[in-house]
């Protein structure tokens, strides 16, 4: 593990490459490998201080090979473009917060120190430090941690939530005689609000509704704190059973909004309600609500009087809402992250207010994505995380009423990708199922030139469905710019079902998975061959989550496809709604439960199609996954190995999730990945006998 000493050299020899790079582009002349995949740091998110000057934004990075990556707190000054690293425990640090004085920086974290007493005993707390960085002071000490936190407008209070479990239980005396013993739903938790008075350093608690709150907002005038609850901890409750709860601090009543909107006004109840945000006088608040094959809503409350109002957000035509809302100071103009064409954007409506709204607008036009945004309290300009095709997150900055002019760099987080002879990039489209057009996202070796022999091809799908490959630079462990690198065309296909192509096309995939994705997909390798860039005797197909769905169905359906990578991918639906934490994106998809639409749940299942497969398939897995269960990939294992007698590995990486959060763990995957496509699509080495 490296030292303090360590990271603080390593510090300034980022600050001093960055010094370099900003002087003078160097030639590309780098030929990308795996490991330069844990040489990128990244970017998460930016809040901007009160007045301006500076910008706090969380940064990612690999420290241990048998570790996640952690994240630490840095800030630049805005004028000077001067990089301060502010923290450096070998833990992650989340959720800055300024203080009014627009010098102190509010966070959670989990500090830990051997034999140490609380907060050194590893509980989740809030912590304090300044711009200058240096010592940082812990602010709560409670007992068991807290798990999320808001600091009031004026600095003179710090709200936070506590979790806890839940007493109520016909069985409690019988769960405890017998605890050691599994239990079909555990031990469910509750939560409860609390406020701390940073004056008099003394605690009360506010909200006790035996309620599970999720996330929290406080109104800049300290009227209303808006609560996301649900009736458990589970994901399953959140996706269907969560509500919007108003807390009135004069009144110390909690209220529920209606829910009409997104319950029963909707296609599917099964939605997750996110995301509050408060307007700058308090008087409106608005959230999300996601669901897995429907458009996002935009919904926003309005107060007049007491009275309550709820109704949707018109958004821009063919954008969708990917979250992050922010209201711009001193105006009732509402931004958040849209998605449109493989592009993610600042997206502005302007005086949501009165039960009305104003025109649209982009903040940040052009070829690029934006993952996260701020302003500083005047509104006046905007802060933002952006990526494109030819470089990876940094910092930028552009005047509100000026969208159209230069974005003015802050940083330049990763100065070595500069050198990274990087893929060439394009959006290409064909037509899928139905004829209707679709469009990809197409990487190239870096010297490739048209015309030039066929190349072997990748195609590498996203997951969701509901989500899209988006148009930018991504080294990624799912095959982006690395295939690229080492000579094959990679083809990611925003399919049926993908985000930013406008309602209808998210909505058309209801009832027809492993059917027109399916048919999506398999077009555009079709024009990429009939464009003579694809070779179609070497071709492979990889994805994970849904992407590790449809890689199943494809081989399912064609043995056209020289290697697969199957990753986390679903291959029953009925073993998927019975086993999954959101099961609502299965009853979603097929319209109904298992005993209502089962022929639905049958012909979206690769398992019952599998007696023809002869792709040579590898297949990954996190083995605590609880979004797609091991047993999926257990089974398409079995059917590959025993019984079609087909080359194939199973590979299940201990502790993970649904994603792979292991340094070791995602290079092997990508090593993996690299030999199984060399050696059945590139047919390097000698082929053996079934595996």
């Amino acid at each position: 593990m490296p030292t303090l000493w360590n990271k603080i050299a390593a510090a300034f020899a980022v600050l001093a490459l960055v010094t370099a790079a900003w002087a003078a582009a160097p030639e590309r002349t780098h030929e990308i490998e795996p490991e330069d995949y844990f040489d990128v740091q990244v970017a998460l998110d930016c809040t901007t201080s009160p007045d301006g000057k500076y910008v706090c934004y969380t940064e990612q990075r690999w420290n241990d090979k048998d570790q996640p990556r952690t994240t630490d707190l840095w800030v630049v000054e805005t004028e000077t473009k001067e990089l301060q690293r502010l923290t450096f425990d070998p833990v992650s640090d989340s959720s800055p917060q300024w203080a009014p004085d627009g010098r102190q920086i509010y966070f959670m974290t989990s500090r830990k120190r051997e034999g140490a007493a609380r907060p050194y005993d590893g509980t989740q707390q809030v912590w304090r430090t300044t711009v200058a960085g240096g010592e940082i002071l812990p602010v709560t000490r409670v007992e068991g941690g807290i798990a999320d936190f808001a600091l009031s407008k004026d600095g003179r209070t710090l709200y936070y939530t506590k979790h806890a479990d839940q007493e109520v239980d016909t069985w409690k005396d019988l769960r405890s005689k017998f605890d050691m013993l599994e239990y079909g739903h555990g031990k469910l938790k509750k939560s409860c609000l609390w406020k701390l008075n940073l004056q008099t350093w003394r605690c009360e608690k506010l909200v006790d509704e035996g309620r599970f709150i999720r996330a929290f907002a406080v109104a800049p005038n300290g009227r209303r704190i808006a609560m996301i609850t649900d009736p458990d901890q589970r994901l399953i409750t959140h996706e269907g059973w969560s509500r919007v709860d108003i807390f009135d601090t004069e009144s110390e009543s909690v209220t529920t909004l209606p829910d009409g909107l997104w319950r029963a006004g909707v296609p599917s109840p099964h939605g997750w309600v996110d995301g509050p945000a408060w307007s700058a006088d308090g008087s409106a608040l608005a959230f999300t609500v996601g669901f897995d094959g429907y458009p996002t809503l935009v919904l926003v409350a309005e107060w007049t009087n007491d009275e309550v109002t709820v109704r949707e957000l018109i958004r821009p035509d063919g954008v969708e809402a990917t979250g992050h809302l922010v209201w711009r100071p001193k105006s009732s103009d509402l931004c958040f992250l849209g998605e449109h064409r493989a592009r993610q954007r600042v997206y502005r409506v302007t005086n949501v207010n009165g039960g009305g709204q104003g025109a649209a607008g982009i903040l940040t036009p052009g070829d690029l994505v934006v993952h996260g945004f701020s302003f500083s309290d005047s509104g006046d300009s905007l802060t933002f995380v952006k990526s494109d095709i030819a470089h990876g997150r940094d910092l930028f900055q552009v005047p509100v009423n000026e969208p159209t002019s230069s974005f003015r760099q802050l940083t330049m987080i990763n100065p070595q990708i500069e050198t990274w002879k990087l893929p060439q990039i394009e959006i290409i489209s064909w037509k899928g199922a139905n004829g209707d057009i679709v469009e990809g996202i197409l990487e190239l070796p870096p010297d490739y030139q048209r015309g030039q022999d066929p190349l072997p091809l990748v195609v590498e799908v996203h997951g969701g469905p509901t989500a899209a490959t988006l148009f930018r630079m991504r080294f990624w462990i799912y095959g982006r710019t690395l295939l690229a690198a080492k000579g094959y065309a990679l083809l990611s296909p925003n399919y049926r079902g993908s985000t930013g192509y406008g309602d209808k096309f998210i909505t058309d995939l209801i009832g027809h998975e492993n059917d027109w994705d399916v048919e999506d997909i398999l077009g555009g390798v079709d024009a990429l061959i009939e464009d003579g860039i694809a070779d179609p005797d070497r071709l492979g197909v990889m994805g994970w989550s849904n992407g590790g769905f449809l890689t199943n169905c494809i081989l399912s359906r064609t043995n056209r496809f020289k290697a697969a990578s199957s990753g986390a991918g679903t291959m029953d639906q009925l073993l998927q709604w019975a086993l999954e934490d959101t099961p609502g994106h299965v009853i979603n998809y097929m319209q109904g439960l298992p005993w209502e639409a089962t022929e639905a749940y049958l012909k979206a299942s690769a398992a019952y199609h599998l007696g023809d497969v002869e792709t040579p398939t590898i297949i990954h897995v996190g083995q605590s996954d609880a979004r797609v269960p091991r047993e999926h990939s257990q089974l398409l294992y079995r059917a590959l190995k025993d019984y079609l007698h087909v080359p194939t590995e199973l590979i299940v990486y201990p502790g993970e999730g649904h994603g792979l959060t292991i340094y070791n763990h995602r290079l092997a995957k990508m090593k993996w990945d690299l030999a199984w496509f060399e050696r059945y699509i590139l047919n390097k080495g000698q082929e053996t006998k079934a595996e």
